[in-house]
């Protein structure tokens, strides 16, 4: 259960250990109540999901005439980074090649968004998202790419605007046919 006063709390804790009282900083009056409801009801929603149930209520009989290979595109991520709590944010690419089953396009930006809203590694949640969804209908192939620009690259450290990161996770992709196929559905435009 959250515990949102404690959180702001600790928040307005964490201001005074930098010197930076929140009753003496009109700006920073109710920060720490602010900061603690948008990490609870936005940045890790993801934590009350139960992700694979996404699938699981969307799971559809694939029509063996139609079974192919099913691509969404420019699903909007943000999540958080573990090590620094800055946001990552851009898009993901899902792609899968349906066997006897097949899920609704919808759950799969569900899927992608919930566990995103989540303190996860990029490349754990590209893992993620591709293990939920072969768990969960069992695809010839699935690969997903993240491409993400990460405010602990930008807004500190090096500094690096403009700079992005790119991973790719796959599972099934065995025969250089098919993951070939597969990095390029992944990898170009519409």
């Amino acid at each position: 259960m959250v515990d949102q006063l404690r959180a702001a709390g600790a928040i307005e804790a964490f201001l005074r250990a930098l010197d930076l009282d929140p009753d003496s900083h009109p700006e920073l009056r109710g920060t720490g109540a602010r900061v603690a409801q948008a990490f609870s009801e936005e940045f890790l929603r993801g934590y009350a999901v139960d992700a694979p149930a996404i699938l699981r209520a969307n799971l559809v009989k694939a029509d063996p005439a139609g079974a192919g290979i099913v691509v969404v595109r420019g699903i909007a991520v943000v999540t958080m980074c573990p090590h620094h709590l800055l946001p990552a944010e851009g898009t993901a690419t899902v792609a899968f090649a349906t066997q006897e089953f097949a899920v609704g396009l919808g759950a799969v930006v569900a899927l992608v968004n919930a566990l995103a809203a989540r303190l996860v590694l990029q490349e754990t949640l590209g893992e993620e998202i591709v293990d939920a969804i072969w768990q969960a209908i069992a695809p010839r192939w699935i690969a997903c790419r993240l491409h993400l620009r990460h405010g602990c690259m930008t807004a500190r450290g090096e500094r690096a605007h403009g700079a992005s990161v790119e991973t790719i996770a796959e599972r099934g992709l065995q025969a250089d046919r098919d993951h070939a196929a597969a990095m390029r559905l992944l990898t170009t435009a519409p």
